[in-house]
């Protein structure tokens, strides 16, 4: 029998912010270096960004295709920069984010310090527009070039303002109290004829989404959906009658990383969901053709993301690219004749990719992202769950792998539940696999990519059967010629969740686990979690914890660590209002009542996802000791 130890460490770690290496950034730039997979690179350099990697975060073509405004992140360069697409040539524009063309092609508007600025692209200089420091998201010149839409939340909800792009006047609110002040989910257009704005309110009822439309001149707005819940971006058509945003049915499951195309008129006369074979993922807003006959929208299936083109009258669906990686937004031409891509591969950090409307091979425009030493593609496997199910799952190898070898393993178990497990560039795996381990990455049931009879698998059963597909693939470990015997389990968000759903489900599966920053107690967290966590575990549970105590009570995994024998070691920023801190500190107190092995560490003023780099920096090394310390160290 094993012992069971008690081993009880509770940390405070108090870390200072890391600054981002800045080099001089511009035409001297020599271009990517190849760096080491550290910790401290990948996320001090980068502030460890969605997946870990830098490169370019957005990228705007201009009215005549001729050029893309792109935002970059590196350790060498940061900001706008200008690429010439059939040169190659990249220039420093100036430090900011979020860029948009105005119609004429020679001014950007962009965001800089939480004010907007524009930049004349003829003079070569920039002027603020705002000087209030107040915070500013998404700002789109009119048609005419005369205002600036954006969203803030300086008045205490996210709401759309105005400002002149003469900059004379102060910022004018367009919208009353339209989301929450936190929700910074949602975008919004302009019409052709810039008489009104669209955009996605709760306004009619706090836990649904819904399409409005307001009207410039006078303010006043009017609600255009009340069936399905919209999300994303939305989009007008060319004539400025009908409007395409993404959403799923009010009465079905709150699909995410799955969504239909809804088109709305824009006279308010109706809805309906474009018929069509495949499901959307709103990486960026459905994309018009230019004569209004087409609509281009990215599809997700099985960890990888691909362009996808449809009639928008409805109909079947084709494939636009065959790339392979994740696409984390595209833009489209004017003219709708060029495809600007932000994506990356499991070897490549996020760079741009041009397709051309006629089709073709997609070609890479840029080359900035960092290059790590020794990554490797990761080998796609599915192995089978206790139930029958094969579940996908990435295998990430060591350096020199030799399967006649005993080597230790862990399974990652991704975030956000009903998403999935991108086969982009993970950089957490692949420092890991560098350190000697093998890792799986699986995608459990419940999340997207696999239709969603594989997603409605999960609904009123969170963290439960879900955990199991989880232990399964540890079990199935064990059986592999290459495999010590010892595998250990981790997670964020809700990989946190299923990394003790899977220990406190299965007694027998890990050896080590180290759950971050998720939900335990799904009933308590529903009283303290913001708005988005709130209708989150609402729409998982299918109810409130009055409404359906049952799932409640199948998701609770602080009720089961009576039984635990796996060390853990708990990790959670204590500034976490989307799994509220108070659910690391009810495990804390369950493992200590109950004398198990743990250590438990927490770090201040960090909300859900961390802003301070060396915070990241300290987590992913205690993950990494953690498991060293159980899978390679003998204890246990």
């Amino acid at each position: 029998m094993t012992a069971t130890y008690l081993y009880p460490i509770m940390t405070r770690i108090a870390v200072a912010l890391s600054v981002m290496l800045a080099l001089p950034a511009g035409n001297a730039w020599a271009g990517p270096a190849e760096v080491a997979l550290e910790w401290g690179n990948f996320c001090e350099t980068t502030v460890c960004r969605a997946t870990g990697h830098d490169g370019v975060f957005d990228a705007r073509l201009s009215p005549d295709a001729s050029q893309a405004v792109i935002t970059v992140f590196t350790p060498g360069r940061q900001g706008l920069h200008l690429l010439d697409i059939d040169s190659g040539e990249l220039d420093f524009l100036t430090e900011g984010t979020s860029p948009a063309w105005f119609g004429d092609g020679q001014r950007v508007v962009f965001v800089r310090d939480s004010n907007i600025h524009l930049f004349d692209l003829a003079k070569g200089n920039s002027r603020a527009l705002t000087d209030d420091s107040d915070d500013v998201r998404l700002p789109r010149p009119s048609p005419d070039g005369s205002q600036i839409l954006f969203a803030s939340g300086r008045s205490g909800h996210q709401d759309l303002w105005l400002v002149a792009t003469d900059g004379e006047s102060a910022p004018r609110r367009l919208t009353e109290a339209s989301m929450d002040f936190d929700e910074t989910r949602f975008g919004h257009a302009w019409s052709p004829d810039g008489r009104y704005v669209a955009y996605i309110s709760n306004r009619a009822e706090f836990w649904e989404e819904d399409l409005w439309l307001v009207d410039i001149e006078n303010g006043q707005t009017r609600q255009l959906s009340s069936g399905f819940m919209a999300r994303g971006i939305p989009s007008f058509s060319p004539d400025g009658s009908t409007i395409a945003v993404y959403g799923t049915d009010k009465t079905g499951f709150w699909y995410l990383d799955m969504s239909d195309i809804y088109l709305v008129d824009a006279g308010g006369n109706g809805e309906q969901s474009l018929a069509m074979q495949k499901t959307a993922m709103e990486v960026s807003a459905p994309a018009w053709s230019a004569d209004g006959s087409e609509l281009f929208f990215a599809v997700h299936e099985r960890g990888e993301l691909e362009l996808w083109r449809v009639p928008s009258s409805g109909g079947v669906a084709t494939r636009v690219t065959h790339m392979g990686g994740v696409i984390h937004g595209f833009d489209v031409s004017a003219n709708g004749e060029r495809f600007a891509l932000v994506r990356s591969t499991p070897v490549r950090g996020r760079e741009l990719d041009l397709v051309e409307h006629s089709g073709g091979q997609a070609r890479q425009l840029t080359e900035v992202a960092t290059h790590w030493a020794g990554v490797q593609a990761p080998i796609e496997i599915s192995y089978r769950s206790r139930d029958g199910l094969y579940i996908q799952a990435f295998k990430f190898l060591p350096p020199d792998f030799d399967p006649g070898q005993p080597y230790p393993t862990v399974v990652q178990v991704h975030g956000g539940g009903t998403n999935s497990y991108y086969n982009g560039l993970n950089l957490v795996e692949q420092r890991l696999a560098q350190q000697g381990y093998v890792v799986l990455a699986v995608n459990y049931r419940g999340g997207s990519g696999f239709g969603r009879g594989f997603q409605d698998m999960a609904v009123e059963d969170w963290a439960n059967t879900q955990s199991l597909d989880a232990a399964d693939a540890a079990h199935w470990i064990r059986r592999q010629s290459w495999s010590n015997g010892k595998v250990g389990i981790y997670g964020y968000s809700y990989g946190g969740i299923i990394s003790l759903g899977a220990v406190t489900r299965d007694l027998d599966a890990f050896d080590a686990a180290v759950p971050m920053g998720g939900i335990y107690d799904f009933a308590d967290a529903y009283e303290n979690a913001d708005r988005l966590g709130r209708l989150f575990t609402r729409e998982g549970h299918r109810g409130t914890p009055e409404d359906n105590p049952e799932a409640y009570r199948r998701s609770d995994s602080v009720a089961l660590l009576d039984q635990v024998r796996t060390p853990i070691l708990m990790l959670h920023g204590e500034a976490d209002i989307r799994a509220p801190f108070r659910q690391f500190e009810l495990v804390v107190e369950a493992l200590e009542r109950h004398e198990r092995t743990f250590e438990a560490v927490s770090y201040p003023d960090q909300p859900h996802q961390f802003t301070d780099p060396s915070a990241r920096v300290d987590m992913y090394s205690r993950l990494e000791a953690w498991m060293d310390r159980w899978l390679k160290g003998g204890e246990r």
